[in-house]
């Protein structure tokens, strides 16, 4: 992808240097933290004196920190990648302004949050385990940018345009938030059984690929031979039957949130091929 001497998007907001409030810290480290203290008798104590800090109203990370964790300085690499998601997210306001007016709406262009660890967001807090995820509620996108870095490391699926696949598919879904396609899946959630609820939103997940490939669509001037490789492939790398085998070593369809390998290859392809967002409903 042609990205460098791009126009970047003004839409960033850049908390990685901000602190990571302590109640956030908890959710990372809580749990090996815990493990870790009972292996000793000095560690049990301290444990104790946590329990008890926490019963009289205290935070025991707060008090350690001063309230938060101040984040490590940022990376060039991390800075690279920071520069490269503005172009990407400004290519994705080009498209779909244009797209929008086709159709006679308005495009409103969604915020990014770059973050390190953990953020709060419009839909609560989370941290980087959760990987990029789009929040209807606040209509903006949150990315720690190490993800990147597990995308091609444990995931296998390297490149920019991997990357800019996983922008792009966030976009999609704030697409879908402003054409009200998520608010009636929400509705159609209601009274269903789990299996139901999660085949509802494998659909919701397989038309925000296919919006990512809408987007791929139209960027001939800055696409590189490859890069549509390389987005089918990191689709396929994180299709739920994928994601399972190397989890658990089998698949349980049913619990499909996100569609299978092929699925999302599939529905990135469909996308890219037409360049009409009509035919991105599954």
């Amino acid at each position: 992808m042609k990205w460098r001497d791009q126009k970047s998007s003004s839409n960033i907001d850049d908390r990685r240097l901000q602190k990571t409030p302590a109640s956030m810290v908890n959710l990372q480290v809580l749990i090996p933290l815990i493990r870790w203290l009972l292996g000793t008798k000095f560690g049990r104590v301290v444990l104790l004196m946590g329990v008890i800090a926490m019963f009289l109203g205290y935070n025991p990370l707060a008090l350690i920190s001063g309230g938060g964790v101040q984040n490590a300085q940022i990376s060039k690499d991390d800075d690279k990648y920071a520069q490269f998601i503005g172009v990407v997210l400004a290519q994705t306001e080009n498209v779909w302004n244009k797209q929008f007016q086709i159709i006679g709406k308005n495009y409103k262009e969604p915020k990014l949050v770059l973050f390190r660890g953990a953020v709060q967001s419009g839909c609560g807090f989370a941290n980087s385990q959760v990987g990029p995820f789009y929040c209807p509620a606040d209509q903006k996108i949150y990315i720690d940018l190490s993800f990147f870095d597990e995308l091609a490391n444990r995931h296998n699926a390297p490149g920019d345009f991997a990357n800019a696949y996983v922008l792009a598919h966030e976009v999609g879904h704030h697409v879908q938030n402003l054409l009200g396609i998520l608010s009636q899946t929400n509705r159609e959630k209601q009274g269903k059984n789990e299996k139901n609820q999660n085949a509802i939103q494998v659909k919701v997940e397989l038309g925000a690929d296919c919006l990512a490939g809408v987007w791929a669509h139209y960027l001939d001037d800055i696409l590189e031979d490859g890069d549509i490789d390389e987005a089918l492939n990191a689709a396929s790398m994180i299709g739920d039957d994928t994601l399972q085998k190397q989890a658990r070593g089998y698949v349980v369809p049913d619990s499909f949130t996100h569609g299978s390998a092929m699925q999302r290859k599939n529905a990135f392809y469909k996308g890219y091929k037409s360049g009409s967002i009509s035919i991105c409903k599954f």
